[in-house]
């Protein structure tokens, strides 16, 4: 690992801290696969959609994150629609923040279409985002 590889795994470290608002006391309690699954969506918060001003994870774009003990995610995720123009370079920007989370150690990503996404998967805070409340 380089240098710079782990300068990005520690500055992620950091913004994944500040955007869950947690110390790393506070996963003490979790198991290690659930503390890398926090990490993962603190780095899924900091994606987001050109079109759209609110992050993939509050869009409700992520459908399933799920890890394995050894460090092994699976990712499962849709797009608005299967004509987004980031229909080619948003998964694979997912799959590489993702591998670059510290602890994981393999990323498998599924781009679903069923169910396909609509507004009612915006969380609470993407709908105080977008004026919809």
């Amino acid at each position: 690992m380089t240098m710079q590889d782990e300068r990005t795994m520690d500055e992620e470290t950091n913004q994944n801290e500040s955007i869950e608002g947690t110390a790393p006391a506070a996963s003490e309690g979790l198991s290690p696969a659930m503390q890398i699954r926090d990490r993962i969506i603190g780095v899924l918060k900091t994606i987001y959609d050109p079109e759209i001003p609110v992050d993939i994870y509050e869009l409700g774009l992520i459908y399933g994150v799920e890890v394995a003990d050894d460090g092994e995610v699976h990712v499962t995720m849709t797009l608005t629609t299967p004509m987004c123009p980031v229909a080619e370079t948003l998964p694979p920007e997912v799959e590489d923040k993702v591998r670059n989370v510290l602890g994981v150690t393999d990323v498998s990503l599924d781009l679903v279409w069923d169910p396909p996404w609509s507004v009612d998967m915006l969380s609470d805070a993407a709908r105080l985002e977008l004026n919809m409340m």
